[in-house]
């Protein structure tokens, strides 16, 4: 186990430091050497903020400092104005999250309606959703998927993390109707009501 003065722990460390953007294993490595056990190093570091007012936290493949969630709000000066999504992204995030990669027309097909342009631009505008090559098929339709700031916006370490439907049911997020699109969803799932969107992320 490495020690608090270890030069390894130190140089993992001061690289996620001064990084303006989360990173992977393989990019830290980039930057320390490929003789440093970066995964222990992680490992033994997340356990050491744990608590504190910062953290080490794993958003997908990806690792970073944030402010301790319960922190945060002692950071912003003033309360931004949020953006909120439409029912219809709301829905379309949700298919989009439980089913990726997923094409246009399969979400369409999982909500029983067409989807705007605007929808997808508005859920890439905010940087929840990416384009993610085309499926192999007649017509090659282009797929999307979620992104790492997904992940990192909603506090999940994986998408493996997403609430089943009885997880949505047991907090009241869903009525009987929506209780209905969530079946057919999970084949996946959806919210009642809006998300909002964060500007800053935090």
């Amino acid at each position: 186990m490495m020690t608090e003065t270890d030069p390894d722990l130190r140089a993992v460390e001061a690289t996620l430091f001064a990084s303006d953007q989360p990173m992977t294993v393989e990019q830290i490595r980039g930057y320390v050497g490929d003789s440093v056990d970066v995964v222990a190093a992680l490992t033994q570091l997340a356990a050491h903020y744990d608590g504190r007012g910062i953290e080490l936290v794993q958003r997908g493949k990806t690792w970073h400092f944030q402010t301790a969630a319960d922190l945060a709000h002692l950071l912003r000066r003033e309360r931004e104005e949020s953006r909120k999504l439409s029912r219809a992204a709301v829905e379309t995030l949700a298919i989009i999250a439980y089913h990726e990669p997923v094409s246009r027309a399969e979400i369409e097909a999982i909500r029983g309606v067409q989807i705007s342009k605007g929808t997808l631009d508005v859920l890439m505008e905010a940087g929840w959703v990416r384009p993610a090559g085309r499926r192999e098929v007649p017509g090659r339709p282009l797929l999307f998927a979620t992104t790492a700031g997904f992940l990192t916006h909603f506090g999940l370490t994986s998408r493996k993390d997403l609430p089943g439907i009885a997880d949505l049911k047991a907090a009241g997020l869903l009525d009987p109707i929506d209780s209905a699109m969530g079946e057919m969803l999970f084949a996946g799932e959806e919210s009642d009501g809006e998300l909002a969107i964060d500007e800053n992320n935090a």
